[in-house]
């Protein structure tokens, strides 16, 4: 059973404006067509730069680099924060017809070693915030031969970013080397989060990201100076091809935050005509809103309260295809204009033609009908590494079905297999993991199937629900399959305290849950009811999380319910041993880790 796109719709893509055969290509269009025109905007206020102003960074910098060696067909990683000159360094390695990789800043020394010798990078370029990473990881990988450091200074064996753009090579022909970079040149190799073992490294050739931007532009609009809001690690594929390459090949303005923790604060100042983020985000941002309403006199909360109920109604009638009565459907728009788009403009998420969108996990289903109901529609899609992040998502004037990730995109096959296992295929699809056959062919078969590894489903108008990751899903000592990712997303959703869960219990009698709390959340908890430390022990703690824990339970069925938690503490912070850079959560390394916790929730009682 599967999905693909109309006739209709592959018709649409073949009437789009096409992109050069090549990134760099399209990005020489973009100067020519709209150098003049805003490219790169900082948060402070301090960096304004032309797409034209781009090209200069862009050409002196590869002249430096062909000066030192890079050549074509070479790999040069980058350890930079998102910055403008993130911008600049990944271009002039492409115009050289080099691959550019990015490793994610969290990384310590020993797996940026793995990912340097997969890449055959002999030189990075890096800010001086990692300089200690990148020379621990040089010492085990000497054939890491330069460090070309953004700051300047570092000492012996770096090298000036600003003295390598301006002694570029003689003689060097920027516009020629740009026109011998082919459609089957690597743009870029994304190294995988490694949820479930040592990371592997996605060949992404520009032909893919083509594809990807044709696809994305049937149903995403992208535009001259268009507000783009670079925060994602640009390691992450979204990041990379949403927010770097799209923007570029568009004459978009990107704003760059170099720190997640400041986002929102980056969002309400830049006013982003779109904005992605994974579901953990949203779930704060839903949180913060709530906290404020807390604050309103009792009346305005009461009227609130009523408000909220009824756009959540309207919500409801519209994904089940049922007629809104009039006198609904205005109360709602009163209460917008009184309550909701008062909350829009001070998130700073009220441009024209906004498009909101979440994705990484699914999010639980009263998450999105809670932003669906204050205006802000968020969109979930699928995708993966591997697809070029592109698969399924809302159909262009369609319905947003929430509970799904939308439909097979224009131009992209989806199926099920016997198994229920999500298959993709489609001309952007990778060209494999770098220097590890048989770990590509486990994913792709002769077909040009890639294999995601996701168990889902699929209804009659061709909408997708992802389950689980297929190794993920647990099966309890009665037979019975479920979801952890679904039971967690109840847990975290149930309210301020719990911030991660992991659920345990396959081959068990019964599910248990390892749990971390929202630090902000707890201390805000604590100001109100205690004035105590080591919260997470407290009786008085625990007893909240118990009425948390309760509260998700009335959503599962029983089999599914929480019978024993564990609070392993504050939350697991990203690019930890339990978490990837990207939130993904390391399930089989925090079963080990908290083994003995585990036993001790199950003890005989639990055992099969």
């Amino acid at each position: 059973m599967g999905s693909t796109a109309t006739q209709h719709e592959k018709s649409a893509i073949s009437t789009l404006p096409r992109h050069p055969e090549t990134v760099v290509k399209g990005f020489l269009r973009t100067v020519e067509q709209y150098g003049d025109r805003l490219a790169v905007n900082s948060l402070d206020g301090k960096t304004r730069l032309t797409w034209r102003q781009v090209r200069e960074h862009v050409e002196a910098l590869a002249a430096g680099l062909s000066r030192i060696g890079v050549r074509h067909g070479d790999t040069v990683a980058l350890m930079l924060k998102n910055r403008p000159e993130f911008l600049f360094a990944d271009l002039a390695i492409m115009c050289l017809g080099a691959t550019p990789f990015s490793i994610y800043a969290t990384l310590p020394a020993a797996q940026i070693v793995p990912l340097l010798d997969n890449s055959d990078a002999r030189i990075v370029l890096c800010e001086r915030a990692f300089l200690e990473q990148i020379q621990g990881a040089q010492r085990e990988w000497p054939a890491l031969s330069t460090v070309v450091l953004l700051e300047g200074g570092g000492g012996a064996g770096t090298m000036d970013w600003a003295e390598l753009e301006k002694n570029g090579a003689q003689g060097f022909d920027f516009e020629a080397s740009v026109a011998s970079v082919r459609p089957d040149d690597l743009a870029t190799i994304v190294y995988t989060s490694g949820t479930t073992g040592p990371a592997k490294g996605v060949e992404l050739p520009h032909s893919s990201v083509i594809a990807f931007a044709t696809i994305v532009e049937y149903w995403l609009t992208y535009f001259p100076e268009q507000r783009i809001l670079s925060w994602l690690p640009a390691a992450h594929t979204t990041e990379r091809v949403a927010g770097h390459y799209l923007p570029l090949l568009n004459g978009c303005t990107i704003t760059y935050c170099d720190d997640t923790a400041n986002i929102m604060a980056a969002v309400k100042q830049v006013h982003p005509h779109i904005f992605f983020s994974p579901p953990r985000l949203w779930e704060k941002v839903k949180q913060g809103i709530e906290s404020r309403w807390a604050t309103l006199p009792e009346d305005d909360r009461l009227e609130l309260r009523q408000a909220l109920q009824q756009s959540l109604e309207k919500v409801r009638l519209e994904q089940a295809d049922q007629p809104v009565p009039a006198a609904l459907a205005q109360a709602c728009a009163e209460a917008d204009a009184r309550f909701f788009a008062p909350v829009r403009q001070s998130l700073g998420l009220d441009a024209e033609g906004l498009f909101v969108g979440s994705g990484g996990a699914m999010a639980p289903t009263a998450l999105v009908e809670f932003f669906h109901a204050i205006g802000l529609p968020l969109d979930e899609a699928y995708g993966m590494t591997e697809s070029a992040a592109l698969g399924t998502r809302s159909p262009k004037g369609g319905k947003i079905r929430i509970g799904t990730v939308g439909k097979a995109q224009p131009g992209v096959e989806v199926k099920l297999a016997a198994d229920g296992e999500v298959l993709i295929r489609h001309a952007g699809i990778m060209r494999g993991y770098r220097k590890q056959p048989e770990a590509t062919a486990e994913v792709m078969d002769a077909d040009g199937w890639l294999h995601t590894g996701d168990i889902g489903t699929v209804d009659a108008d061709g909408y997708f629900r992802i389950v689980d990751r297929k190794k993920d899903i647990i099966i309890n000592s009665f037979g019975k399959n479920m979801s952890p990712s679904s039971i967690e997303g109840a847990l975290t959703n149930a309210g301020s305290l719990i911030s991660q869960a992991v659920v345990v219990g396959d081959a068990r009698n019964y599910n248990t849950a390892l749990l971390t709390l929202d630090s902000v959340h707890v201390w805000a908890w604590a100001m109100e009811h205690l004035p105590l430390a080591a919260l997470c022990r407290l009786p008085e703690v625990r007893k909240a999380v118990e009425e948390e824990v309760a509260q998700a339970n009335l959503q599962l069925a029983r089999v599914e319910q929480i019978k024993k938690f564990h609070i392993v503490g504050g939350e697991w912070a990203p690019g930890s041993e339990a978490v990837t850079a990207t939130m993904k959560i390391r399930r089989q390394a925090i079963l080990k880790k908290y083994a003995d916790d585990i036993e001790t929730m199950y003890g005989e009682e639990g055992k099969n």
